[in-house]
């Protein structure tokens, strides 16, 4: 086991942070523990790792101490990146409500100051999830997510909580069987994309600027704007980084700051004044923004096991 504190300069909301990397409340990669803690699990370059981490104290920083533990191959490198992950690498300097903009808006930067855009580092980590996310809705994606790590992820390092798995090599994701792929819901179209991304794994893992891996990304078969975009937001912290294409997304932005239901398009003019920080207004509006008001029935879940 390896430890370490750290003192933010800012009032750290570990769920605020963290929420974006857990795929629904079954993740085994990311688990909610007592006491306000969350265990994560992690493919590093050094091996799997597990981390614990919580805050504690008032300490010196305005968040407190946020208090870490690692255990596994990777301990050493959870560890270290532990400042990204929670945000560190966030440069909110330019990013200053003012009188012109929406109500909303400034009410949802008072009420969330801790907000911070962190990044994992790892690019293939957070592609498989955006893949299986692809044209689905999230209940059906989660739960291939769960079957696939249960199925081919290794046990986590350390006292981890209960059926915590550890993120697959690059080399199992391409060797996965396509009944397997069937057994998870995940039909041939989303497979082939996420096998054929495994042979690259290294190149994606490789690109350091967020621009370059979009480039990257969007040149992979079955990858595009919306995928690539929810990729960067994780692995890179791109806080511009805008899902276009998002089912839900156009709505929220448009409802919010115009009072109107718009498309792509409209959306991102309505994003246009925040050019830089066009990612985190919309997890702002998503944390505090209006919703329009419920059209129609949801999306059915779809289950291709039974196809």
């Amino acid at each position: 086991m390896r430890e370490r504190e750290w003192c933010p300069p800012w009032p750290v909301d570990l769920a605020l942070a963290l929420d974006p990397h857990r795929r629904g409340t079954g993740d085994p990669t990311l688990r909610p523990g007592p006491g306000g803690a969350f265990w994560r699990t992690s493919r590093t370059p050094d091996g799997p790792g597990t981390l614990r981490v919580a805050l504690v104290g008032g300490g010196g920083g305005a968040g407190g101490r946020v208090a870490a533990a690692a255990w596994g191959p990777g301990a050493e490198w959870m560890l270290e990146t532990l400042p990204s992950l929670l945000g560190a690498g966030d440069d909110v300097s330019g990013f200053v409500p003012g009188h012109d903009w929406p109500e909303v808006l400034r009410n949802a930067v008072r009420r969330y100051p801790g907000l911070r855009i962190g990044r994992t580092s790892r690019v293939f980590e957070a592609l498989v999830p955006a893949v299986l996310e692809q044209k689905v809705v999230s209940t059906e994606a989660w739960r291939a997510w769960r079957w696939l790590l249960g199925r081919y992820g290794e046990p986590a390092p350390g006292p981890a909580p209960e059926g915590m798995r550890v993120f697959p090599e690059p080399e199992v994701w391409r060797s996965i069987p396509s009944w397997d792929w069937h057994r998870a819901g995940a039909e041939a179209v989303r497979a082939r994309t996420i096998a054929n991304a495994a042979r690259h794994a290294g190149k994606l893992e490789a690109i350091e600027g967020s621009a370059d891996a979009d480039r990257l990304l969007r040149a992979l078969p079955g990858v595009g704007v919306w995928t690539s975009a929810e990729v960067r937001q994780r692995s890179h912290g791109d806080a511009d980084a805008v899902s276009v294409g998002d089912f839900h997304l156009p709505s929220l932005v448009g409802w919010s700051l115009s009072g109107e239901r718009v498309d792509d398009a409209r959306m991102l003019r309505l994003l246009a004044p925040y050019r830089g920080h066009r990612h985190r207004v919309s997890r702002l509006l998503g944390l505090g923004g209006v919703r329009p008001p419920a059209r129609g029935p949801r999306t059915p879940v779809r289950d291709y096991r039974s196809f």
